[in-house]
């Protein structure tokens, strides 16, 4: 139960910056987002201390762990990739428009004999 009231706290405090961004509208622009940028700083504090605020800093921690177990393609390896995708979409859009134009050449000057000037 105090989890739930600890995030309602969290919410209200950035609906409570958001809502200084508008009570503030005569003020300076820096002022009005220093104000939502305290409020979610204020509500992410207080969220950090609930469990799921706990579980999703262990998930976080865990993500950037698995991240840096990744072996990322080289430079080399990323170009040659690229350049087979670039050239499989070329043949695709060449293959793609000789069948269109086949089935318009068959459809319309053999079969309906519309034979375009």
């Amino acid at each position: 139960m105090a989890d739930k009231i600890k995030f309602a706290l969290a919410l209200l405090l950035v609906a409570a910056g958001v809502a200084a961004f508008y009570l503030l509208s005569e003020t300076a622009m820096v002022l009005r987002v220093l104000a939502v940028v305290a409020g979610v700083l204020a509500g992410g504090a207080v969220a950090w201390f609930t469990e799921p605020g706990r579980q999703f800093a262990e998930f976080s921690a865990d993500s950037v762990a698995e991240a840096k177990k990744v072996v990322w393609p080289s430079r080399k390896e990323t170009i040659q990739t690229t350049g087979i995708v670039f050239a499989f979409v070329v043949v695709m859009a060449l293959f793609l428009w000789l069948a269109d134009k086949t089935l318009e050449w068959g459809l319309y000057d053999l079969i309906l004999g519309w034979k375009r000037s």
